[in-house]
């Protein structure tokens, strides 16, 4: 693990006994971010052209998201500091000066450096979203000492958002705080617009804090870093009287949202490692201080710095930012396959949000009360099985190795009707905070990694893309997908339920296949700087990195002796070198079957061989499943 690329303040183990951070650590890692970004800007400080690949959008809409998205850092960094240096300090100042001549040069058209336009579903409209709220954050030390021309200026270019059309997701809160701060300084703008971004949202609202992110089942982090955020941060925009009661809702589902949200986190602060845009890194802490923020987080002070704070860390241990001080497209480093086609060089830029917290003052207990504990730190057992109907996961922490795993039968990221595709950062049975799924493109041509697959004679296996939630209860869920094998238009139903038991996941496969095909089933990937050691014997196979992370399948029922370890180099998120292991059974005689394995992802030794003895598994003629564990508990599937 590198040391972190930038001097840290002093660690207080008094007030923070798990993670030393305090707000000097905060503002220290704000300010390197900040610093670093200066060789990159064009003269005029209008836009800042990262080194990376480019997004689709090209270099000046990627010149703009620098600015945008490390102006909101900025206006974070300023508004949390009044305005105002430390004795002997001049980098809130330079702040103040450098965004205020990159708002005068990017708004002139005839600077060389001048911002593209607000133009329908344009990325501008992202970027404008930032500028807005720095704006409005920054607005005594910024906007109100604008010159006239220059409001003037801004104004007209924010002015392409009134009558715009965005994207029917979280695009429409771009547009509702772009909209707001048009009105909070006098301008023309359209209520009909807000309003409609707010209704709109209402209609993904699915109940327990949870939202989806426009038509569909797409839940991942931009629940917590958008639809939660925006409409607060508009809010903010509006005062108390005049958000029309729409604040209070917010504040309210952000706070049942927040229930759970601590048991995402791993011991050593990882977020569960799933959904699209994770380059994002840090901002996944977003909601939790906006919960304290807009004062309805049910989470005590403790809890909310501790969870920010570690998962800041965690990625400031790992390297990020880097040598440079920059954040560079990936996780840790450079991996562009956790990245989308529209993530350019500053697109980890969002990474901002979760600088919420410095608008908290220093005196707030957020920054004064001891650190308490992560859900996955406790000791009760029973308390780290979570689930969540809505969007259709269990959560499953082990509090003795940190690590927090995810069960994904609910989100799919696709449409509810039409064509539908697999991404490997929705798709999986399984996601975790120790672990990333094989998501390069050679890998995912063969996607073994936590997926059940029936394999055509070429090797090539099924997809699951649409899922199907049937059940989400107590320590238990289930889904339906349709397999479908190359060149066949035919289907062919998989039910698949996983039942959680201690450190280990059970899954019972329901499978409809033609005669001859091979059934697959893969656990976890682990991934390292060195090659995994891996073993397997007559129904198991593990493997294991050098730090002793384990990823293991057992068979317990309707698989072939044979088995397998798949290897994989650059392909994973957490290191060049992979390994996931597998089971298979051969020669499906067609109809029906039952497939039953034991997962684990775990720091302990497993003895597979053990486990499977002692295992006891029954199958009856009416196709129910019953499981006898160690410790004498019996479940029925």
């Amino acid at each position: 693990m590198p040391a972190p690329y930038f001097p840290q303040p002093p660690t207080d183990r008094v007030r923070s006994p798990l993670t030393g951070w305090t707000r000097a650590h905060w503002e220290a890692l704000a300010d390197r971010q900040l610093d670093a970004l200066l060789p990159y800007a064009t003269p005029g400080f209008a836009q800042y052209r990262l080194p990376g690949r480019a997004s689709w959008s090209g270099v000046v809409s990627d010149g703009l998201e620098g600015f945008a998205r490390t102006f909101l850092l900025a206006s974070f960094r300023i508004a949390g500091a009044g305005g105002r240096d430390e004795p002997g300090s001049s980098v809130i100042s330079h702040l103040i000066e450098r965004y205020t001549q990159g708002l005068t040069t990017g708004t002139d058209r005839d600077s060389g450096e001048a911002w593209p336009e607000l133009t329908d579903c344009s990325q501008q409209m992202v970027e404008a979203a930032s500028v807005a709220i720095g704006l409005h954050e920054t607005r005594p030390w910024i906007w109100d000492r604008l010159d006239a021309r220059v409001q003037e200026r801004v104004v007209d270019w924010f002015s392409g958002f009134v009558g715009g059309r965005t994207w029917d997701n979280n695009w429409r809160l771009f547009q509702v705080v772009s909209e707001q701060f048009l009105a909070s300084v006098g301008a023309p703008y359209s209520q009909s617009d807000i309003d409609g971004g707010l209704d709109r949202i209402d209609d993904w609202y699915v109940g327990d804090g949870w939202y989806t992110d426009g038509d569909g089942r797409n839940f991942d982090y931009y629940i917590g870093w958008a639809l939660h955020l925006y409409p607060l941060l508009w809010a903010r925009m509006t005062g108390p009287d005049g958000d029309g009661g729409r604040a209070k809702v917010y504040r309210e589902r952000l706070g049942r949202f927040l229930d759970t949200y601590p048991r995402f986190f791993g011991g050593d602060g990882a977020p569960v490692h799933q959904g699209r845009s994770l380059t994002y890194r840090f901002a996944a802490t977003a909601p939790v201080w906006m919960g304290a923020l807009a004062d309805c987080t049910p989470l005590d002070p403790g809890l909310t710095r501790r969870l920010a704070s570690g998962a800041a860390r965690h990625f400031v241990e790992r390297g990020v930012p880097d040598e440079r001080g920059l954040l560079p497209l990936g996780w840790y480093d450079t991996f562009l396959p956790a990245t989308q086609p529209y993530s350019g060089p500053a697109s980890p830029y969002w990474a901002s949000k979760g600088f919420l917290g410095l608008l908290l003052p220093a005196d707030h207990p957020v920054w004064t009360a001891r650190e308490l504990p992560l859900p996955v730190e406790e000791s009760d057992q029973a308390g780290q099985y979570t689930a969540l109907p809505a969007p259709g996961w269990l959560l499953h922490g082990t509090p003795h190795d940190g690590i927090v795993r995810l069960i994904n039968h609910g989100s799919d990221h696709n449409a509810l009707e039409g064509p539908a595709t697999d991404d490997p950062h929705y798709a999986k049975l399984a996601y975790s905070t120790a672990t990333a799924p094989e998501s390069a493109p050679h890998a995912w041509a063969r996607t073994v990694d936590n997926h059940i697959a029936l394999l055509a004679a070429d090797g090539t296996p099924s997809r699951r893309r649409r899922i199907h939630p049937l059940t989400c209860e107590g320590q238990r869920a289930s889904s339906r997908h349709d397999a479908r094998l190359p060149d066949s238009d035919e289907e062919f139903p998989i039910e698949s339920t996983s039942v959680l038991h201690g450190p280990w996941e059970l899954r019972v496969h329901r499978v409809q296949a033609p005669a001859g095909v091979t059934v697959r089933e893969g656990g976890h990937a682990v991934a390292d700087s060195t090659r995994p050691h891996a073993a397997q014997g007559p129904g198991w196979a593990l493997t294991r990195t050098e730090s002793g992370l384990t990823s293991a399948v057992v068979a317990l029922y309707g698989w072939d002796a044979d088995t397998g370890v798949a290897r994989e180099v650059e392909a994973n998120a957490h290191g060049p070198h992979s390994a996931t292991p597998y089971l298979r059974a051969q020669h499906h005689p067609g109809g029906a079957s039952v497939h039953v394995a034991l997962v684990a992802l775990t720091r302990d030794v497993v003895h597979p061989e053990a486990l499977r003895e002692s295992i006891a598994c029954a199958v009856d003629d009416a196709g129910q499943v019953r499981i006898t564990f160690p410790d004498g508990e019996t479940v029925t599937v």
